[in-house]
């Protein structure tokens, strides 16, 4: 396995605020990477970072061992936390522009899976339901034969039907020898995809370890474990707990099978969940 991202004291400040300070992470080629915190943790910060969007106050971030630019760039598949595609566009017109700006967009791939949704590609981006509109915007991502998928968020604010495409997507659409990093709240819904995890708060990495070592040493879900090494290392939490004793009596941990199979993950519907456009004129 190959390096691809790695930080040296990466430090991002706006003014007075701090929204990381002085983080170390090295991610290699062939993993599923969680990034997870609160919201304003620092995730989107970092993403921005990675994918030369600001630029860091101190420290480094190389991609394969170079600065980020141009190379990291076409290499990297992005999707944000936020729409971005043009609302009076047809789905066809952002596979031409995907195709137009990216040589390793997979074009067949994408109407292949618009197809099995039933997402029809001469429909206008505007007339489609929300989760049909999260489902476009990864479908092209996940499109891309990339060396490293960055997603941010990609489950917030669809309903568990649509959750469950997403994670059946990003397993079935990455090239085995890329990795993903995945950043989000949501740890219970993503933890099932994801074999390695980094934990982040207040601009922070508290913990960084194989997802192996949670379920099969701890015996906890990374959803408890998150929660137990985050009253840990939060000072607020320590002098609440100092103050309050009777709320550490432990409580029951949810465990998961020993074993992580990869056929267990979400399948497809057979038939599309949604009605996904108000016929337009062309």
């Amino acid at each position: 396995m190959s390096i691809l991202v790695s930080t040296d004291n990466l430090t991002k400040k706006y003014g007075s605020n701090v929204a990381l300070d002085k983080v170390n992470i090295t991610l290699e080629s062939g993993h599923i990477y969680g990034l997870l915190g609160p919201n304003g943790s620092g995730k989107t910060t970092f993403i921005k970072l990675l994918n030369g969007l600001i630029p860091p106050t101190s420290g480094t971030i190389m991609f394969e061992g170079k600065p980020i630019g141009p190379e990291s760039k076409a290499a990297i598949s992005y999707l944000p936390d936020q729409t971005y595609l043009d609302d009076y566009l047809r789905i066809r017109d952002f596979i031409d522009l995907f195709k137009y700006f990216y040589d390793d967009f997979d074009e067949g791939r994408a109407r292949e899976m618009f197809g099995i949704l039933g997402i029809d590609i001469t429909a206008k981006f505007k007339t489609l339901s929300k989760g049909n509109r999260e489902k476009v915007q990864l479908i092209l991502v996940m499109s891309r034969r990339a060396k490293l998928y960055v997603l941010d968020e990609p489950i917030a604010g669809v309903d568990p039907a649509a959750r469950d495409f997403i994670l059946k997507v990003i397993l079935d659409n990455y090239q085995q020898n890329a990795s993903i990093l995945i950043c989000t709240h949501l740890i219970s819904d993503i933890e099932s995809i994801l074999d390695h995890v980094i934990f982040i708060r207040q601009g922070s990495i508290f913990a960084d370890t194989p997802v192996r070592m949670i379920t099969e040493e701890k015996h906890m879900t990374v959803d408890a474990y998150f929660r137990e090494t985050f009253k840990v290392s939060d000072p607020i939490m320590r002098r609440y707990m100092a103050a309050h004793p009777e709320t550490q009596e432990a409580s029951p941990v949810p465990t998961i099978p020993e074993t992580r199979d990869a056929s267990t993950a979400p399948t497809i519907p057979e038939t599309p969940s949604e009605n996904n456009t108000e016929k337009e004129e062309m």
